[in-house]
């Protein structure tokens, strides 16, 4: 038994179809600058999965068209903006930091400035913050927001009701507005 196959759908083009141990349903992903992906479960055979993937041909279409439009969005940002400066970055983002704790009363132990590719930050139970150099290239308020986002999670560790109207209380726009600004930027991360 095949444990993959690429198989060319009308309307779709060619997508992948894999086994996997993991998927306990026909699982369809479409991601930016990737394959179109169908996971098969095991006992499911590709020819059933490639019906449940015509059936949802409309779907797939939208999705593809959505990461195109982030692809190429994604390769006019990166050939417009230079590779980062690394020291520069960190030492923006710690004065940013730095600025923003004290403004809103909220101490952390240490920050680390990391190159990542699926995180915009995060906060360990230490009080430690953990931001990505990439937020140097997000928008002022989306950098801040990344920021303040981190600071709350020293007093409040998960996105609980009372985080979110912690971190609203600190913020000139809704937070979940910002956030859903930020999902839009995600393709720096690549």
């Amino acid at each position: 038994m095949a444990q993959s196959e690429i198989i060319t759908l009308p309307k779709i083009g060619e997508v992948l179809f894999e086994r996997s141990a993991r998927a306990k349903h026909i699982n369809i992903t479409v991601k930016p600058f990737k394959m179109v992906r169908v996971a098969v479960p095991k006992g499911v055979s590709f020819k059933k999965a490639e019906k449940v993937a015509e059936s949802k041909s409309l779907w797939i279409v939208k999705q593809i068209t959505r990461t195109k439009k982030l692809e190429a969005h994604h390769k006019a940002f990166i050939s417009k903006s230079e590779a980062i400066d690394k020291k520069d970055a960190k030492q923006k983002i710690i004065r940013r930091l730095d600025d923003l704790s004290e403004k809103h009363d909220i101490q952390y132990n240490r920050v680390f400035i990391r190159n990542q590719k699926t995180r915009w930050g995060s906060c360990s139970s230490k009080k430690n913050i953990s931001l990505n150099m990439k937020i140097i290239r997000l928008p002022k308020k989306l950098m801040d927001y990344v920021i303040i986002h981190e600071l709350v999670h020293i007093q409040h560790g998960n996105h609980s009701k009372k985080f979110w109207e912690a971190l609203n209380n600190r913020l000139t726009e809704d937070a979940r507005s910002l956030n859903k600004q930020l999902d839009a930027h995600r393709m720096i991360l690549l």
